[in-house]
């Protein structure tokens, strides 16, 4: 193990951090988010010299009540918070429905769990046999059972609570905490249900109910996403500096620009900092990039030997994009509400989601928690104060209600990322092409969930003023599919192992191998499977 102290913080100490390589490194991890901490601090445990190579900044513990102001005044930008530059950073959309790709992403040591709600439950077990239990799709090589066991490593590891759910597939224990309370606007929405039969449960939650694993239990901050200034809401840094602190090595601001590789292994990475270029060398490879950027990358390091994009030998790399739609629905009561009290998911419901069939896809509901305008949001968009500002609040804020929830999209053919080659990052590398498509049986999910919505906002008297349904849907920013994991080489890019078809030390661990999406917020199964891919590299070193 190399001992190297870990990264300080580089936008206090620009130029003071080390990122050159590490010697005789026996993994190299390209990611810093969920997947690629869970990989890293497995693999250090084991007593592996592993160096992980992450594109965005540190963000320091310490800087989260000023990023949280950031993020609930009117000024707020993503790209200011996540140190993006919105001109270099651009994309291309060129399919029929656009896609704000930017919007979903944060750069940085801890990847996508630095602006995450934090709902993390398990795939249904039709999940994985789509093709076989509903007759669309295409089966994963892999069955729940085969990855169960991860997925109560994962619950342990990340710290979830949670409580009784009866449409949930089988689990082995209790959840390691147990699950928030209802919510005020629970309760409201449990009145309506139980007339209409339908069973609300706890939505399991990444952040703590009660102290775990030396980490804060909720305070009720309410500014969950993206910031948790308390630190009770898991994100990726926490196994980040478990890994530093067992001798792992996390370079920040080193942008991977391609990986050299021979016939059937990659010899290095290249990565660039702000000090230069560098190579990083490694007996094996993870990449944990996320589901956009993780086939960029391979298509970026095409050779002779790999003219279409690296591990492409069966064309489908960056093929059958997925993300959730979001069906929604909501408007105001006459009655308090109590929005904005909690900043997360307190209830859902499952009952619906083993309908799923060829016609209609698998779907969940939820019961919202922060409808409407808060007070903070109000205050601080206007320029009244004291009986002025006062009156408005009561008059905008306390009545609002609302529901969503997400539907399962197929993979299919004309949905993928590619390059853009007319538009270029500040490295000078094309940036991703989304080419985003969207199916039948998806929009006629979306329609039935709005009923659904509609029978229980009706049922409990609320005044409809919005829908969010086939017409006005869009993404909820869950990146799926673009590397997908196949028995047959011909069919994917990487095996029931997740460790690529075409090269033998290179796993992929991330929701790009998704070959089905379900309808499943994703956090929880890219956990379970890279802590799989950690313990598949270590029985390879």
């Amino acid at each position: 193990m190399s001992g190297r102290p870990p990264a300080e913080d580089i936008e206090n100490s620009a130029g003071a951090t080390d990122r050159t390589p590490v010697a005789d490194a026996d993994v190299c991890i390209v990611g810093a988010g969920p997947a690629g901490a869970l990989v890293a601090d497995r693999l250090a445990d084991a007593g592996h010299e592993v160096v992980v190579l992450e594109a965005g900044p540190r963000f320091d513990f310490d800087d989260r009540l000023a990023r949280q102001e950031k993020a609930i005044r009117p000024t707020y930008s993503r790209p200011d918070v996540w140190d993006s530059d919105p001109e270099r950073d651009a994309h291309s959309n060129s399919g029929p429905w656009f896609y704000p790709l930017n919007h979903a992403r944060a750069r940085g040591v801890g990847g996508s769990t630095l602006h995450w709600q934090g709902m993390v439950m398990r795939l249904h077990e039709a999940d994985f046999n789509s093709q076989s239990e509903r007759g669309v799709g295409t089966d994963w090589p892999i069955d729940y059972s085969d990855l169960r066991p991860y997925y109560l490593a994962a619950e342990r590891a990340i710290g979830v609570a949670g409580g009784e759910n009866p449409f949930a597939p089988p689990r082995e224990e209790p959840r390691p905490m147990p699950a928030f309370e209802p919510s005020y606007s629970d309760s409201l929405f449990a009145e309506a249900c139980d007339e209409l039969e339908i069973a609300m449960h706890p939505v399991p939650n990444a952040r703590n109910s009660e102290v775990y694993d030396g980490r804060s239990s909720c305070v009720g901050y309410g500014t969950c996403q993206p910031v948790c200034p308390s630190g009770a809401k898991y994100d990726g840094t926490v196994h980040i500096e478990s890994a530093e602190e067992k001798g792992a090595t996390v370079i920040d601001r080193a942008a991977v620009q391609r990986l050299e590789h021979d016939a059937d292994r990659i010899t290095a990475a290249t990565y660039a900092t702000p000090d230069g270029e560098h190579r990083q060398e490694a007996d094996r490879f993870v990449i944990a990039a996320g589901g956009v950027e993780t086939p960029r990358l391979l298509l970026l390091s095409e050779s002779e030997q790999y003219p279409d994009g690296l591990a492409n030998s069966s064309g489908t790399v960056g093929q059958f994009f997925m993300d959730h739609l979001f069906a929604g629905m909501g408007g105001t009561l006459d009655e308090p509400t109590r929005q904005n009290h909690v900043g997360f998911l307190t209830s859902e419901t499952h009952q619906f989601y083993d309908d799923a069939d060829e016609e209609f896809a698998p779907f969940k509901l939820e019961f919202f928690n922060y409808a409407g305008p808060s007070p903070v949001e109000m205050a601080l968009t206007g320029d009244d104060w004291g009986d002025d500002l006062l009156e408005r609040l009561r008059d905008g804020y306390g009545t609002h209600i609302a529901m969503g929830g997400l539907v399962e999209q197929l993979p299919r053919e004309d949905s993928y990322i590619g390059l853009d080659e007319s538009t270029t990052d500040n490295h000078g590398n094309p940036v991703p092409d989304v080419h985003w498509n969207v199916g039948e049986r998806a929009l006629r999910t979306i329609e039935r969930a709005n009923e659904i919505q509609r029978s229980i906002l009706e049922e409990l008297g609320v005044n409809i003023e919005w829908t969010a349904g086939p017409d006005s849907t869009g993404p909820a920013y869950h990146h799926m599919g673009t590397t997908r994991m196949s028995e047959d080489p011909a069919d994917g890019v990487v095996d029931a192992e997740c460790r690529t078809h075409d090269l033998d030390n290179c796993w992929i661990a991330s929701s790009s191998v998704f070959p089905t999406s379900g309808a499943m917020n994703p956090t929880l199964t890219i956990a379970a499977l890279a802590l799989r891919v950690a313990d598949t590299v270590d029985a390879a070193l």
